[in-house]
């Protein structure tokens, strides 16, 4: 009973807001998180309604492509300085997590300042991007809430943000790096909670829970 008045108290938004707002700014595999986010009983809507997004009750920050040309697209709708003020719980995936950082080196990309990192790319020693399935260590936050160390998420990158304070998790390609950050109510993951199976499904679970 409480967890179906839960689902509800944060499904779709109705007329003046709430609900799951996933971000649709055009730089985003936004339709596998709306269906993974239906597997787990809840519904979502996309949008880039600056209003829709400031009163929902939680905001997902999707992003796949380049970072130059996505922040663009945030500037161009006026998101890239609402972002940065909300007050509920904000997941960035991917390159969504890396344009809340300070900046990236890929095309030289001012980012929104939110975690307290420049994004990297990986060393010439390594083939990029890294993709397929690696594990994630050093869990913190109710993010991981349920998740045993070394699981096993799935990552699509070229760039990386270092460890740092804002640290929630690792992962290993060639060196040690941030898989997830953290601050205040904005959380960050590098890897696709989408796509990493039942884990995934899990730390997506745990913050539509915040």
């Amino acid at each position: 009973m409480n967890t179906e008045k839960n689902k509800a108290s944060i499904s779709t938004p109705i007329g003046g807001g709430g609900g799951i707002v996933i971000i649709n700014y055009g730089a985003g595999n936004i339709q596998s998180i709306k269906f993974a986010i239906k597997r787990l009983g809840y519904e979502a809507v996309l949008s880039n309604d600056v209003s829709e997004i400031k009163h929902a009750d939680k905001v997902i920050f999707p992003g796949v492509g380049e970072a130059s040309s996505a922040m663009q697209k945030l500037r161009d709708s006026g998101l890239d300085t609402l972002i940065p003020t909300l007050k509920q719980p904000v997941l960035g995936i991917c390159l969504g997590m890396q344009l809340m950082c300070n900046s990236s080196e890929e095309g030289n990309t001012k980012g929104l300042g939110i975690f307290d990192i420049d994004v990297v790319k990986f060393d010439k020693a390594v083939k990029v991007p890294q993709i397929g399935w690696n594990q994630i260590m050093n869990l913190k936050s109710r993010l991981f809430e349920g998740i045993t160390e070394k699981e096993y998420i799935y990552l699509v990158h070229s760039f990386y943000a270092p460890v740092c304070n804002e640290t929630i998790a690792t992962s290993t390609y060639g060196l040690e790096y941030s898989a997830a950050l953290k601050k205040d109510n904005f959380y960050g993951t590098q890897f696709h909670p989408e796509k990493s199976s039942d884990v995934g499904e899990k730390i997506l679970k745990n913050f539509l829970r915040l």
